[in-house]
């Protein structure tokens, strides 16, 4: 994930599912044809994975990067791009970062 905002998009399940009926709401809530160009390149993530990227697509660098896109585990995906995002919440876009890859400091008490 790059970005995102929170948006409501349904009030209650039914109507969520119901919305799913339009391709223009998948493909905006999921990408649709991104998933299937992805599969059709043999990643087919199953339900405790996802698609991850080498070069996270945060950075501009991701877009041309050979052979990006993997099948990742969803919670090792997850707790990696949270903390990455949070190491640079507070950059301005556009900024030359430099990561620190590892286990995170210990909390203060």
């Amino acid at each position: 994930m790059g970005d995102g905002t929170l948006t409501e998009i349904a009030e209650s399940e039914a109507i969520f599912d119901h919305s799913l009926e339009e391709s223009a709401n998948r493909e905006l809530w999921f990408a649709e044809q991104q998933l299937e160009a992805f599969a059709g390149r043999g990643l087919k993530p199953n339900d405790r994975q996802c698609i991850g990227f080498k070069v996270p697509v945060i950075f501009a660098e991701s877009a041309s990067a050979p052979n990006n896109a993997y099948v990742a585990d969803l919670y090792e995906q997850v707790s990696f791009l949270g903390d990455l995002h949070r190491q640079i919440a507070d950059e301005p876009s556009g900024a030359k970062i430099r990561l620190k890859v590892g286990q995170p400091p210990p909390k203060s008490q």
